[in-house]
């Protein structure tokens, strides 16, 4: 990329200047004066970095040694790093007991030990050629000479549209010309500012000038102005423009107060709308307070529309309204592509294949409008059979010109030096990878890419503030699945390779196993079995710092060939960060321990049992992961002398046995996840105590194994103010755990509290004290021993409680809820669970007068599996939006002014009654297995008018009040999904004109929809243990029918009834319509094994996609013939052991993309036809258990698309003909056939995609593979 050699080198130089200066007294003189000499040269090299970062946009001398000069500061941190490395081990030996005189009697030379004299003197020469071709570059200091400080400026905008329509914006328009025309009360300014927010490319400015040349918009203001800001906020410039724009003339004027008080004379009570497009974070509060002067003279209701990429410019301005813009839909996207691709150009006069290339050309916009007009621009000048070689190459983006990479550069070059390497580096991140805050803050801090932070703050705490920046100007977004994780845009990833260069790859992006010797960083995206030629190039990977597999699906299982951690990891003797997260490994070799430069280590979800003795010998380590190990049992013994160890997560490690002894050596320790209390002295949980830097969450479990009450208190767990979570976890009874526990109070400013196990007779005064003035959550699980529960209702700040498994707990009276005069002001949620032996709750004595009412802002109230409670509910909860009340068969529920109620789950209890229901917002219902409904049923259903999900289930009362009352269902308009159970009127759900999902279980009584009809608009349908159930309607489906699921109908024949689709005289069926107006696309059925037929006359509805069809023992046929069916992608038949054959008219399922037919004895063989010779998505078959089968169908030799192939059992079959495999298989499994050495005589080796093979076989000349004990793994 132009212009980025400076990017790393203006922080890494920095970085190893400050190195540098680090004493390192052990080293001989002579070395010393070499490390004098080379800061004094890479001094005098910082000093031209400016002027060669604009050189080399001409000069490709410049470019080359910029180059060269990245590689060799790289190199000179390494060795750097062994320095580094050897005085810590050196004040590690120390710190054992050695005298310094021993260990320097017992440890050689440092340069003779390490061999380090030849990589000085290399270093030195490098160094001093490097600072020698500087000066023939004729490079200036600080970029003397220079004519511009600004490579790449931005073009100003301008309040003019292009001409061209916008698309995709009418709904943004619509909003921020809304938010234009609110009127706001009147304060201390007149005007307001309005925020489009968005990243660079997505259309902020188009948005501004679309409303700004809007008609309602020109009606309401007096004046406007448009001026384009970019990235340096000069208040006087801008100012000045206000004016010319306003005054529609020149300003000569110079002084800022003279030109100040001509835009207010302007102004002056006048309604104005002024655009201050693209702002940077560059303007500061006092520049903007300087700006904003003169618009508080002018008329209420006066407007300013801010665009910008950094969400803290709109904070900074005190906006009232942002309006965050997010990219348009890949439908517009389309349409401004062709915009510019074919302008003026008709469209029977353009390429007859450019639609081909659609899908490709919306992955390169990714929803951006600016990419869709370069992109436009760039191919609509070339021919057509040039399109996809561009976009398979990315060249529409290395233009210089091309529009979209000019802003994303800007906005990267900006950036501080610091954020540009830690940018950079996330090019490593594959696209679409959801990545958290504290994993990327790690991963830089082993990379050094985190400044040395000031006094008092941490390097975590300035990788936040790095973090929250590149939030800030949408570089980073926040997933829209996760709101913990981010995500980068595609053209944001694009960015970050190009500035990387060959310094950071992905091993996906290596072509032709191209490796560059000069890579530092590399990722790639882990695969199911990732074998030794995956990673053939590491040979070349000599100075390789990270090693980084990362998955994008959820799966965390993969396999990894031990080659690479036994032989390959091993000789990378630079990593800094190794990741093994996710691989099936049992063991890790010891020479781990020989990666003396590894910062972070991350073995989440392998399969270990203990760590390596050797990683005690990683004093360089900082982070170490083993979330997930769920086998490992034990931690090295010697951890203690990680020294720089900051953080260790071993959450979810129920395997590990205990702690190493003298973990409190740690005292760099941050993070802690689990603290296990062994049964010996060894760990003991005294260790604790010199950890006083622990943040975040700290479990302390197995606490049943404490021998010393004295070391609970040495914990000090008071004196630890970082912790946020606090979870105390007995697995079994304890000596004196009362006494433990009252020793373990923490610190006030806790957020989260648990307690589980804990075998005492009662909790420990601590928990419910008012002091705990920031907690928020408390849970208590499991503690069986207590009978009473803590004052919990004093916690001024409780917002969510959950009560589990407390089995000795009978009454719940006035010590829940304390003294205060106002119990639990604040709590939200409230759970009790699994409570044996409760029998009652008695209520708060509320004073009504006074407006004091317990539970206030109560929101969800759950009791579940509670069988003994008696009595009410708590009354009056004015905030209760869900209630859930289940399996608790003695309560009596009243649901007596509940007026915020919206969801209402009743199971399984003793009786319903209410007195004034007022339920007007009540969207979601389950009412099941009640045994009393004491309500007037025209009072409930008939005041439920956002009704939106029914469940009625085993309540006899209330069906029966129903078919009395069915005109109330009428009243229901709101309701879109009815779930009935054990039902004797069925029929009474055609009045719910607005149902979309009906489930209809457990209903003997209904034998078909033929005497009523489905109310119009239902759109999936779902029928499951109705024993009468003969067949589902006459004649056809009805017609908004999109998905129908049938299972365990033990008497259903057939969908439709046969003898009237034959032909009857009678009335005409309710769904009797043309079959192409048929909407299903899902049809799914299960165990109905008197099922013969669906009889759908000659074929199935045209639009199907999916076909499941699963033990219908019956079945003889599917339908005549697939002819007309070409939507269908998905074809699953198992155990239908009386079907003999498949429809004809395979061949012309054009879009099939799976076929399995699975343990269907009777099929001999597929249609005559075959499969589609043009199945362009057909990517998966699976054949198993069919005997009677003798091949599989014609022509599968032909599917270039077909990815995995299974056969699997089936005695009858023969080998393919001549032509062998599909030839793009990746995964092949062939297993028990009775010709199976014939199958693989078939060309094997052809198959250069092949990444999975397993074969089994009877046959005693074949060899199983993998073996049976034994996961092989294949990568081509």
């Amino acid at each position: 990329m132009v212009a980025v050699a400076e990017v790393f080198l203006g922080a890494l130089l920095r970085f190893l200047l400050d190195r540098l200066l680090t004493p390192l007294n052990f080293l001989a003189d002579g070395v010393g004066k070499k490390l004098k000499k080379w800061s004094e040269m890479l001094s005098s090299i910082e000093l031209v970095l400016r002027d060669a970062e604009k050189k080399q946009l001409t000069s490709s001398a410049v470019e080359l040694w910029l180059d060269d000069l990245k590689d060799l500061a790289y190199d000179i941190e390494d060795i750097l790093d062994k320095f580094y490395t050897e005085m810590l081990r050196r004040k590690l030996d120390e710190q054992r007991g050695a005298t310094t005189s021993k260990v320097r009697s017992l440890i050689p030379r440092f340069e003779v030990h390490f061999n380090i004299n030849f990589e000085i003197k290399e270093i030195t020469n490098r160094l001093q050629a490097i600072s020698e071709r500087k000066d023939k570059l004729g490079l200036s200091l600080d970029g003397i000479g220079s004519s511009s400080t600004k490579p790449w400026p931005r073009p100003p905008s301008s309040c003019v549209l292009n001409g061209v329509p916008v698309v995709g914006r009418d709904s943004d328009k619509v909003k921020i010309v809304e938010l234009l025309s609110r009127n706001y009360e009147p304060n201390a300014i007149n005007f307001q500012v309005v925020a489009i927010v968005g990243m660079p490319g997505v259309g902020k400015t188009t948005l501004a000038q679309f409303v700004f040349n809007e008609d309602d918009v020109l009606k309401q203001f007096d004046l406007k102005a448009w001026v384009s800001v970019s990235d340096e906020f000069d208040v006087v410039r801008v100012t000045k423009a206000i004016l010319e724009s306003v005054m529609s003339e020149r300003c000569d004027l110079e002084e800022f107060s003279n030109i100040q008080n001509n835009l207010s004379k302007a102004l002056a009570g006048k309604k104005f709308l002024i655009v201050l497009d693209d702002v940077w974070n560059t303007c500061d509060y006092n520049l903007w307070t300087m700006l904003q002067s003169p618009f508080c003279v002018g008329a209420l209701g006066s407007k300013i529309i801010v665009t910008t990429r950094d969400a803290e410019v709109p904070r900074m301005m005190r906006s009232t309204e942002v309006h965050n813009l997010s990219g348009i839909s890949n439908g517009d996207c389309w349409k401004v592509f062709v915009q510019h691709a074919f302008f003026n150009i008709e469209k029977s006069s353009r390429p007859t294949k450019y639609e081909l290339l659609q899908e490709k050309i919306l992955a390169k916009c990714c929803g951006l409008p600016l990419a869709a007009r370069t992109l436009g621009g760039l191919l609509g000048c070339k021919e057509i059979n040039e399109w996809e070689e561009i976009l398979n190459n990315k060249l529409w983006f290395l233009s210089d010109k091309s529009g979209i990479l000019p802003v994303l550069k800007i906005s990267y070059h900006y950036l501080p030096s610091t954020l540009k390497r830690c940018f950079a580096y996330c090019s490593i991140l594959p696209n679409d990878y959801e990545f958290g805050e504290t994993q990327l803050i790690l991963l830089w801090m082993a990379e050094d890419l985190i400044q040395k932070p000031e006094e008092n703050k941490q390097l975590e705490d300035v990788g936040r503030e790095y973090f929250q920046e590149l939030v800030s100007r949408s570089l980073f977004q926040k997933s829209s699945k996760q709101d913990s994780r981010y995500v980068m845009h595609h053209l944001i990833s694009d960015l970050a390779q190009r500035v990387s260069g060959e310094t950071c790859l992905r091993l996906e992006d290596i072509l032709d196993g191209r490796w560059s010797p000069k890579t530092r960083h590399l990722s790639y995206t882990a695969g199911k079995y990732d074998g030794v030629k995956r990673f053939e190039g590491f040979a070349k990977a000599k100075v390789l710092r990270t090693f980084l597999p990362l998955s994008i699906s959820q799966d965390p299982f993969n396999y990894l060939t031990c080659r690479v951690t036994f032989e390959l990891l091993p000789k990378l003797q630079y990593l800094r960060v190794l990741s093994l997260n996710g691989y099936r490994l049992i063991k890790l070799p010891n020479s781990i321990g020989e990666l003396k430069f590894l910062r972070y280590l991350d073995l989440s979800h392998t399969e270990i049992t203990s760590l390596p003795r050797s990683i005690s010998t990683l004093c360089n380590l900082q982070t170490l992961i083993l979330e997930n190990c769920y086998s490992l049992k034990a931690l090295p013994a010697n951890m203690k002398n990680l020294i720089n160890l900051r953080h260790l997560n071993n959450s979810n490690t129920p395997s590990l046995q205990g702690m190493p002894a003298q973990l409190g050596q740690l005292t760099n320790l941050k993070t802690l996840h689990n603290f296990v209390v062994s049964k010996g002295s060894e760990s003991s949980i005294r260790e604790v105590e010199p950890l006083l830097h622990l943040q975040g969450t700290l479990r302390l479990s197995r606490l049943q194994n404490v021998n010393d009450i004295e070391d609970v208190k040495r914990a000090d767990l008071i004196s630890k103010v970082g912790l946020d979570v606090l979870l105390l976890e007995w697995n079994g009874l304890g000596e004196k755990e009362s006494d433990v526990l009252d020793m373990l109070q923490p610190h006030r400013k806790l957020k989260v509290l648990s307690i589980k196990g804990y075998g005492g007779l009662e909790f420990s005064k601590w928990i419910g004290h008012p002091l705990l003035s920031s907690l928020t959550t408390v849970c208590l699980e499991g503690c069986n021993y207590c009978c009473l529960l803590p004052s919990l209702g004093q916690l001024p700040s409780l917002k969510k409680l959950s009560i589990k498994r407390l089995y000795a707990v009978e009454v719940v009276g006035l010590e829940f809820y304390g003294t205060p005069r106002l119990p639990f002001p604040l709590l939200e949620i409230l759970e009790f669970e699994d409570m044996k032996h409760w029998r009652e709750w008695f209520p708060y004595e509320q004073d009504q007068d006074q407006g004091i009412r317990v539970f206030p802002c109560l929101k969800m109230l759950s009791i579940s599996k509670c069988p003994k409670l008696e009595g009410r509910l708590p009354e009056n909860l004015d905030s209760l939006s869900k209630l859930v009340i289940r399996g608790c068969e003695q309560l009596v529920i009243s649901i007596s002014d509940y007026k915020q109620l919206q969801k209402l789950d009743i199971d399984d209890c003793k009786r319903v009654v209410h007195i004034k229901v007022q339920l007007e917002l009540l969207e979601a219902l389950q009412l099941s297995s009640i045994a009393e409904f004491k309500l007037q049923i025209k009072d409930f259903m008939g005041g439920l008018p956002k009704l939106n999900d029914l469940v009625i289930s085993g309540c006899d009362e209330l069906t029966s009040l129903w078919q009395n009352e069915d005109k109330l269902l009428h009243d229901l308009i709101s309701l879109h999904c009815l779930v009935i159970g054990d039902n004797p009127h069925p029929h009474l759900v055609q009045n719910l004109v607005s149902l979309q999902e009906l489930h209809i279980y457990d209903c003997p009584s209904l034998i078909s929809f033929q005497e009523f009809l489905l109310p119009p608009f239902v759109k999936e349908i779902k029928i499951e243990r109705c024993s009468s159930l003969v067949y589902f309607a006459r004649c056809r489906i009805p017609p908004n029918l999109r998905r129908m699921d049938i299972m365990l109908c033990e008497n259903l024949k057939s969908l439709l009834e046969e003898e009237k689709v034959k032909g009857s005289s009678s009335s005409p069926s309710p769904y009797l319509v043309k079959e192409e107006e048929s909407c299903l696309e899902y049809l799914s059925i299960e165990d109905c094994p008197l099922l013969t037929s669906l009889s759908f006359e000659d074929h199935l509805p045209r639009k199907l996609k999916h076909l499941r069809i699963s033990d219908c023992e019956q079945l003889e046929t599917i339908t005549n013939r697939f002819k007309h069916n070409t939507c269908l992608e998905e074809i699953k038949i198992s155990r239908c052991t009386n079907l003999k054959c498949l429809p004809e008219g395979l061949c012309y399922l054009t879009n099939l993309q799976e076929l399995g037919i699975y343990d269907c004895a009777s099929l001999v063989s597929f249609p005559e036809g075959g499969l589609p010779q043009s199945a362009a998505y057909l990517r998966e078959i699976d054949i198993s258990y069919c005997n009677k089968l003798e091949a599989l169908p014609k022509g599968i030799h032909d599917l270039n698309s077909l990815q995995i192939l299974s056969i699997s059992c089936c005695e009858g079959f023969t080998p393919f003909l001549e032509d062998g495999f599909p030839p793009n298989l990746i995964q092949l499994t062939i297993y028990n056939l009775k010709s199976c050495k014939a199958f693989l005589d078939l060309g094997l080796h052809r198959l250069t995609s092949l990444r999975e093979l397993e074969i089994r076989s009877k046959d005693p000349d074949v060899l199983f593979f993998p073996p049976e004990k034994e996961m092989v793994q294949i990568r081509y």
